[in-house]
């Protein structure tokens, strides 16, 4: 027989990235950090800013479990969010009630949070845009969630096709989320400069009429090609 699970679990000591760790993020688009990891890190495409002119986020994750039609995971994080969080909240891409509406996205945001993510809905929007936290969804409704658990907080999740864990950065811009792993913010970082300086590089090029890099031309020279006629 399986032993019912406790509604609320939570990580109590969690890592959590410096200011100067955040500060290499802010403010890059989130193309070139998924250039800095491999070409990967980004979530679902599904998951977009449900207002696009509220779009830009740069904080430290703080997962969460709440499992499909329920938030009360994501209200037992209220005594517990820091300045900088950005709460992520699985919802096993649950799409038929919203996670949350206007107003605990304006409790967050009072609390000192700076974005919300979900794999789910939300509802509200002329609130949400009011409140002026961004918040990144798969969807929008107006149907009702519950309160009645289980869920688990600042443990690991997966959201968006991706593993997250407690201190990972979160990066949000127009084009979706990009996460970084907290045991790889420092190599990210370090990658992240060849990134920038690249596209420094050639954006002038591309606005001054370049059509064919010389990388292109490079493997012209390299790469077998069969011709039909």
């Amino acid at each position: 027989m399986i032993e019912d699970p406790p509604l609320i679990t939570r990580k109590a000591k969690v890592p959590r990235p410096t200011q100067k760790q955040l500060a290499a993020f802010k403010n890059i688009p989130t193309g070139f950090i998924v250039d800095a990891m491999g070409g990967r890190g980004a979530l679902d495409h599904r998951i977009k800013p449900v207002i696009p002119h509220q779009s830009s986020i740069c904080g430290v994750a703080v997962p969460i479990e709440a499992g499909p039609a329920d938030n009360l995971a994501v209200f037992m994080a209220l005594p517990h969010i820091k300045k900088g969080d950005v709460i992520i909240a699985a919802t096993d891409e649950f799409m038929a009630t919203a996670i949350t509406g206007d107003l605990l996205l304006g409790m967050l945001r009072n609390l000192g949070a700076v974005g919300f993510v979900t794999d789910g809905a939300v509802r509200d929007l002329v609130g949400i845009e009011d409140m002026g936290l961004p918040c990144f969804a798969a969807g929008v409704t107006p149907n009702s969630p519950v309160r009645n658990g289980p869920g688990t907080i600042n443990l690991p999740i997966a959201c968006g096709g991706v593993a997250i864990g407690p201190g990972d950065i979160v990066v949000g811009d127009i084009d979706g989320v990009v996460i970084v792993p907290y045991a790889q913010i420092n190599e990210t970082i370090k990658r992240l400069e060849g990134v920038k300086a690249a596209e420094a590089a050639l954006l002038p090029k591309v606005q001054n009429g370049l059509g064919i890099p010389d990388f292109v031309r490079a493997l012209e020279k390299k790469v077998k090609v069969k011709l039909i006629p």
